[in-house]
């Protein structure tokens, strides 16, 4: 997915994803299935698990256009048990 970077709608830029994996038995495979189709844009991931609350939470560091970063926090967000939030930088 190696994409030259254009101006334009499409364009590349830096922002983060804050996964939160509720069922880590269930969706983590999942995840990381979703997160290695998109291993070119990442930049960045740090996981940490959260055992007072029973989660874990990956951060990631990614360079993509709105549209990737709107199909990867899609397929992780139909997962269940996973929570996403995500934003881009403006430039």
């Amino acid at each position: 997915m190696n994409r030259p970077y254009i101006s334009g709608v499409n364009m590349k830029r830096l922002g983060f994803v804050g996964i939160i994996i509720e069922d880590r038995l269930k969706a983590a495979p999942l995840v990381n299935k979703v997160l290695s189709e998109y291993g070119e844009e990442i930049v960045a991931r740090v996981g940490l698990p959260y055992k007072e609350r029973h989660c874990r939470v990956i951060t990631l560091t990614v360079d993509m256009s709105t549209d990737e970063l709107g199909a990867l926090t899609g397929k992780l967000g139909a997962i269940e048990g996973v929570t996403v939030r995500s934003a881009l930088a403006k430039n």
